[in-house]
């Protein structure tokens, strides 16, 4: 894995909606988009995404989906009251397995 997404957002109400979406949207990202993992953490009002990927053009390819851009919308409309997006290079990784 050569990049990761970090996202970040202050959420407001997570609806059902919201739960479905992400669930879907994940799988999406994993089998069709060629994202090679995903983690995230939401507590109280604080939201971390992390999704890793090979490259640059994937995550690009990810960020235009139709689906995701219909999303992404209803973040900014009723989910986050806000949320960055950075996209970073893995420089080093190593872990104690």
């Amino acid at each position: 894995m050569k990049y990761v997404v970090i996202f970040k957002a202050e959420t407001r109400t997570l609806d059902q909606e919201y739960f479905d979406t992400a669930c879907t949207l994940r799988e999406k990202a994993l089998t069709q988009f060629n994202c090679q993992k995903f983690e995230s953490l939401t507590e109280r009002h604080a939201e971390i995404a992390l999704s890793y990927w090979n490259s640059l053009e994937d995550i690009h390819a990810w960020h235009k989906d139709a689906e995701h851009q219909v999303a992404q919308q209803l973040g900014k409309e009723k989910w986050y009251a806000y949320f960055s997006v950075e996209i970073c290079e893995i420089l080093k990784n190593y872990s104690s397995q």
